[in-house]
């Protein structure tokens, strides 16, 4: 089915939307495991101060853009400009973000 739709249209109505019952596979085997995401879902991510909320974000962008060749979009909710800066240079610590790999899976913008 190669059906193209004009960018700006009307948002479908809230009884057209579903979700497909299957499990989204993050890559995180405790995640996949004890609390596993719906495809097509929104989940929320919740936890006190230290407790690795930043280390998850960073492998569910990682293995989203790595294995599923999907694109992910980080929208700290809430969160001040030093939450952000911090996420993008543990990103670039870690290798996650290459900047002069042009053709890596992984930015941020």
């Amino acid at each position: 089915m190669n059906t193209t739709l004009p960018i700006h249209r009307p948002a479908p109505a809230f009884t057209q939307l579903e979700t497909k019952p299957s499990i989204f596979e993050t890559g995180i085997k405790v995640v996949d495991l004890l609390a596993p995401y719906r495809r097509g879902g929104k989940i929320g991510l919740f936890g006190g101060a230290g407790v690795g909320k930043t280390v998850l974000i960073m492998e569910l962008i990682n293995n989203i853009a790595k294995a599923h060749g999907g694109v992910s979009v980080f929208g700290g909710v809430g969160e001040r400009t030093r939450e952000g800066n911090d996420l993008y240079m543990e990103m670039k610590e870690s290798k996650v973000i290459n900047e002069e790999n042009l053709t890596e899976c992984v930015k941020l913008l």
